[in-house]
């Protein structure tokens, strides 16, 4: 494939890779907000299962998910055009895992905004099959939570096994080039990636049913963005 006719640059442009950083910090921000709109709440411990998790969204109102699934439908397009300040850090040096890492960032820009709306609609269900059940037989958690199972195996997990396809790409394909020197980074910049945010999942699940614990987990892409944005912009201001 001839690496020349992809749009890449031959030089690394610094003062861009800065601006597309600080850019992609805001809107993890917002889309954390959003996230954690979402994700405020805490479970039904006398439940157990997939009733114990859905639990925590009764208390979550229509403003919050709405709000939610519109921040996130802005922010996560303009984070996944932030990526670019990393595929302008590898196109110099390795323009083939640059193309790789373009296709990552495609994926994530066509599917990612779309999975979240489809996690806020899958809320709603929820919410919604409760509320009718209220009125019409009664507080049936069960059958709220079977329907809300067989609306997302519909509709959101198809989506959510393509974008983390494209995800594990983007990721995979960055701690590749940074671990074989193909950047201006020092090679252990390559822990600056999305997949830190798993470590946000594993503490905040440590810290036991509290509100703010699921919000910060429901969060774990965005604050992975955080890291991996705030991070890089760090090192690029100190060394680069």
């Amino acid at each position: 494939m001839d690496y020349n006719n992809i749009g890449i640059s031959g030089e690394y442009d610094r003062d861009r890779v800065r601006h597309l950083l600080k850019i992609g910090i805001f809107s993890a921000i917002l889309v954390l907000i959003g996230d954690m709109l979402l994700g405020w709440g805490i479970t039904d411990e006398t439940l157990s299962g997939m009733e114990q998790y859905f639990s925590r969204y009764i208390g979550v109102s229509n403003a919050r998910i709405f709000w939610s699934a519109l921040l996130g439908m802005i922010g996560i397009p303009i984070e996944c055009l932030c990526y670019f300040a990393i595929y302008r850090m590898i196109a110099p040096k390795s323009p083939k895992y640059a193309h790789i890492y373009r296709s990552g960032i495609f994926g994530m820009l066509i599917f990612g905004g779309f999975v979240h709306v489809m996690c806020c609609a899958v809320i709603w269900h929820f919410k919604s099959h409760l509320i009718y059940n209220a009125e019409t037989a009664g507080y049936e958690m069960q059958t709220a939570v079977e329907s809300t199972i067989s609306f997302a195996g519909a509709f959101l997990l198809p989506a959510s096994i393509i974008l983390f396809v494209f995800m594990m790409i983007l990721t995979v394909t960055q701690i590749t080039a940074f671990s074989k020197g193909l950047t201006p980074y020092p090679k252990w910049c390559l822990i600056f990636n999305i997949l830190f945010g798993i470590a946000d999942i594993i503490i905040m699940r440590l810290c036991g049913n509290q509100p703010w614990a699921y919000a910060l987990s429901t969060g774990w892409i965005s604050i992975g963005n955080l890291w991996t944005f705030g991070g890089l912009l760090f090192i690029t201001k100190k060394q680069v």
